[in-house]
């Protein structure tokens, strides 16, 4: 690595690299065969920064653009040992073959190792994702118990696949809509709510909460309120683990943050942006419950607001009218269909229109960022970056940040804001674009 001794002390990604999936279904499956086909040379890792993006550094005329992966000490794919948890007990090439997002030409050539992917009993209850159901479900004496079951499932994983890492991701399905409560405000509150079974304290809390009890970096890959609250952030400081969330940024709202940006850079403004989308995989089907779908809506909404800014910018934005529909639609399954009507308005007033088709893969585009988070969490966690990953804002619909800040959403400033933690990390100079002195 460059400037030697300017950077920050990363420790060296020696070693296997355990990435633990909760939930094995279409994401999943599609990032674990994906990471195998490209170990064994018959696919390419397109989507993913940390496999295929450069990062300039230091001036334009030094003409130094190495991939990112030269600059900073990523874990290896080689290196990598994929685990999960499932309700449902099918192994990746099972999953797979339901899910119906991969070919089987490019399933068949992996099937042997997908096979070998077999789901540890999941802490799930019904009651946060009533849509689905399954019988490779752990039981125990309260939450408390379960989350313990989950630790003691890491450290089996762990110590049988020699892993010297760990990172954990999760990528199940939406749960119901959680509103912070008391029993969120620290560590032992959160501890005595899991021991009460309290009604607010929900699978995806357990996984975070064995994860950080274990050293296991996590990053929330759904809309449900999970490291988001006190507790974990609380839990993060104190044992020196890193933490990210939520929801990945695919399709549709992927779409806003770059659109978004543009009208607002010029100073369009934006009278209403109506979007629905259809959707026939297992996460339509959890969506078409109204309480799961309440917690995607308030993920999926939140971006315009803070991109625009309606309060700095009445005239162009304070009365703009945003809805968002997701529509259960079987026979598209993983192909997800997104349709967006944008009534914007320009010089004098005058109205103008853009409207969007995106037939996207859902699962297709979620695969490199699960490998990405994978990644950049490890690194996090070998530089000694514990707490909140604002840097990985970037993968996240709705990013997690630090008490009294406001979310970036604009997706070219998180960006910048990715690549500058790398440069620092490497002890590289920040880019900030002036570029005054090439004209001095």
């Amino acid at each position: 690595m460059s400037n030697e001794g300017r950077g920050r002390e990363v420790q060296p990604a020696e070693g296997k690299l355990g990435v633990l999936l909760v939930g094995l279904g279409a994401v999943s499956t599609t990032t674990i065969a994906g990471v195998e086909s490209m170990r064994r040379g018959l696919a390419r890792p397109i989507g993913s920064l940390t496999q295929t993006a450069t990062i300039r550094l230091g001036k334009r005329t030094d003409h130094r653009a190495p991939l990112i992966k030269d600059v900073v000490p990523l874990a290896d794919l080689s290196d990598i040992v994929f685990g999960a948890w499932d309700p449902i007990p099918d192994d990746a090439y099972a999953s797979a073959l339901n899910c119906g997002v991969l070919r089987p030409e490019h399933l068949e050539p992996v099937a042997d190792f997908l096979k070998s992917v077999k789901p540890m009993p999941a802490v799930f209850d019904k009651a946060y994702v009533k849509k689905l159901d399954g019988t490779n479900v752990k039981t125990g004496e309260n939450k408390f118990d379960l989350a313990e079951q989950l630790r003691a499932d890491i450290r089996k994983f762990k110590e049988e696949n020699g892993c010297n890492r760990l990172t954990m991701v999760w990528a199940a399905s939406t749960e119901i809509f959680l509103t912070p409560d008391p029993v969120h405000d620290t560590v032992e509150s959160l501890e005595q709510a899991m021991r009460d079974n309290h009604p607010s304290i929900a699978p995806s809390m357990l996984y975070a909460y064995a994860a950080l009890q274990e050293g296991v970096p996590f990053a929330n890959g759904a809309p449900n309120l999970t490291v988001d609250i006190p507790a974990m952030v609380e839990l993060a400081a104190r044992n020196s683990v890193p933490i990210a969330g939520k929801d990945f940024k695919t399709g549709q709202t992927l779409i806003k943050t770059i659109i978004a940006p543009g009208l607002k850079v010029r100073m369009l403004g934006l009278n209403g942006w109506f979007s629905t989308n259809i959707l026939g995989n297992r996460d339509g089907e959890v969506l078409d419950d109204p309480e799961s779908f309440k917690t995607k809506e308030e993920s999926k909404l939140g971006a315009l607001e803070h991109i625009l800014q309606p309060e700095m910018y009445p005239d162009l934005y304070g009365d703009m009218y945003h809805k968002v529909r997701i529509n259960y639609y079987p026979p598209r399954g993983d192909n997800k269909e997104g349709w967006d009507n944008i009534d914007i308005f320009g010089w004098m007033g005058y109205p103008m229109q853009i409207k969007i088709d995106f037939l996207c893969r859902d699962s297709i585009l979620a695969a490199p960022i699960v490998l990405d988070l994978a990644l950049f969490m490890d690194l996090a966690s070998r530089t000694g970056m514990s707490g909140i990953q604002e840097w990985l804002s970037f993968y996240l619909k709705a990013p997690q940040v630090a008490e009294g800040l406001y979310p970036e959403h604009d997706i070219f400033i998180q960006h910048m804001k990715l690549k500058n933690t790398i440069r620092w990390i490497a002890g590289e100079d920040q880019i900030t674009h002036l570029g005054v002195e090439y004209y001095d």
